[in-house]
């Protein structure tokens, strides 16, 4: 039975994604769809091969992926099964020929009709800013940021200028759409696709500057004040402003080494149901955690049930060294529940403000609508030239080479931190995103840490804007480290520097 529905629902890509990955994305959707059942058989490697007229290597690969990120479970001398620990899906979404739907068009949220008003300034937590009198650090220790040395800047430089000096030239430098370039909403609609299993059509996809206008966006087509939005603890500094500027409630879910804690949001809805949920399942920032695939089919079986929405923050989907990056949470919503955002700032440079937010189409309208009122539009040029590294595969190559010098820059700096701050902190290295979360030991105070780096030439987080519960002690004793913008021998050496700070910290 399982055989005859691989055989009608896969369908071979010879010219995009490697075919191992196909299989990956098809067994994860007809397991989130409800077809394929918590520890039901699959068929062996051999027996699959022949019925997909596949290489039995391929599918092999595609069982050692899926078991890698939680989908399935060898068992020894009987074969691949679905995993145990998932969640019966109960229900599936048919169309009128009984066919099972991947993606709803319409939203099964509402959208909030906004007037204009003022409200009173959102009080904050104190962000460090740098003091322009002080000197430039020789070295900084960022939150995980690409290193725009070996971004794809000639490339996009070149397709800028040959733009600008084309004959379409005059049509770019006037008002444009909206929702951002046609030709880059087709490519990356492609790209989405191909790299993500997304489904969808540039009719869905609104072009930002960056993922934090896409969450501004979203919060305005979605919160009211008073309402309630549900988000990880700890979390993200910007994301949680942006929700209480629009006047929500926010409430904190803890996240733990699975990600968000699905069980408690699952107890909290049964007293009130959010209006939204706000979730980084892929490399949570700051910790790096994964949403688990057990946890991932419960949260969408919540936003079924309860009808809220959930919006999904996938800005560091690239760089996974674990396993390939787990397919969104939005390539397995039937329902219409999830917005999806991103953006390119993490993969090329923070610089290249090219974000996206994926939605129905009548979502997108909306947001475009809103964009317009504080942006007008994005950068034609810009977003022209992307849309061509983008049908080049110039993009795709980019980040091709760059994860490799990624992968080698985290072992680096695990094995620095393991050598030289061993005593001073703990951490797990990270399964993928572009930095590393750790604990301070000994009681060691991060912005103490941070203040006598500075002195010295370092710039380092201060252990802020992490956690957001209200209690009587914030943890500040935790960081997260970026490692992927700083070479081995700057890495080397500003952990050297941060070694010396930290022994001026605890003799003090």
């Amino acid at each position: 039975m399982i055989k005859k529905i691989l055989e009608v629902s896969f369908k071979k890509d010879g010219q995009h994604s490697p075919l191992y990955l196909q299989l990956v994305s098809e067994i994860i959707q007809l397991i989130c769809r409800g077809i394929l059942k918590p520890s039901e058989p699959l068929p062996s490697s051999r027996e699959l091969a022949h019925s997909l007229r596949l290489n039995r290597k391929t599918v092999v690969a595609a069982y050692e992926e899926l078991d890698a990120q939680g989908w399935v479970e060898t068992k020894d001398r009987s074969g691949v099964y679905v995993s145990g620990n998932l969640p019966t899906i109960s229900t599936q979404r048919t169309d009128h020929n009984n066919q099972v739907l991947a993606r709803s068009k319409k939203p099964a949220y509402g959208l909030v009709k906004r007037e204009p008003s003022f409200k009173a300034p959102v009080k904050t937590v104190s962000i460090d800013i740098d003091d322009p009198e002080s000197p430039l650090p020789l070295y900084k220790i960022d939150d995980g940021f690409p290193d725009p040395r070996i971004a794809p800047i000639e490339q996009l430089v070149r397709e800028y200028r040959r733009l600008a000096k084309g004959h379409i030239t005059n049509r770019l430098l006037k008002y444009g759409p909206e929702h951002g370039s046609y030709r880059l909403r087709i490519e990356l609609a492609k790209y989405l696709n191909r790299t993500r299993g997304l489904q969808i059509t540039e009719k869905e996809i609104l072009i930002t500057k960056g993922t934090q206008m896409a969450i501004y966006l979203a919060t305005q087509l979605l919160i009211q004040p008073g309402d309630t939005v549900f988000v990880p603890e700890p979390g993200y500094f910007d994301a949680n402003q942006t929700f209480r500027l629009a006047g929500a409630d926010l409430v904190y879910i803890p996240v733990d080494n699975d990600g968000m804690d699905v069980d408690l949001i699952d107890q909290l809805c049964k007293k009130k149901v959010p209006a939204m949920i706000y979730v980084i399942p892929h490399h949570h920032r700051p910790t790096t955690v994964t949403l688990s695939a057990e946890r991932r089919m419960k949260l969408m079986n919540l936003a079924n049930k309860y009808g809220f929405a959930v919006l999904e923050d996938d800005y560091d989907f690239d760089y996974r060294f674990t396993s390939n990056p787990l397919l969104p949470l939005a390539t397995v919503d039937t329902g219409g529940h999830i917005i999806y955002v991103g953006s390119f700032c993490k993969s090329i440079a923070p610089g290249v403000r090219i974000g996206f937010m994926v939605a129905p189409e009548v979502v997108i309208n909306e947001a475009a609508a809103i964009r317009r009122l504080i942006d007008r539009q994005g950068e034609l040029l810009l977003e022209e030239a992307t849309a061509e590294l983008l049908s080049t595969g110039e993009i795709a190559r980019h980040i091709k080479k760059s994860y490799k010098i990624y992968q080698g820059r985290l072992e680096n700096t695990c094995q620095l931190l393991s050598e030289q701050l061993g005593k001073y902190l703990t951490f797990e290295r990270p399964h993928g995103g572009l930095a590393i979360w750790a604990h301070y030991t000994e009681k060691i105070c991060a912005g103490a840490v941070a203040h006598n780096a500075r002195k010295l030439g370092l710039k380092i987080s201060d252990g802020r804007n992490y956690f957001f519960q209200p209690t009587s002690s914030m943890p500040y004793d935790f960081i997260r480290i970026g490692y992927s913008s700083l070479n081995e021998d700057e890495m080397a050496s500003a952990i050297g520097i941060w070694k010396h700070a930290l022994k001026q910290s605890i003799t003090k």
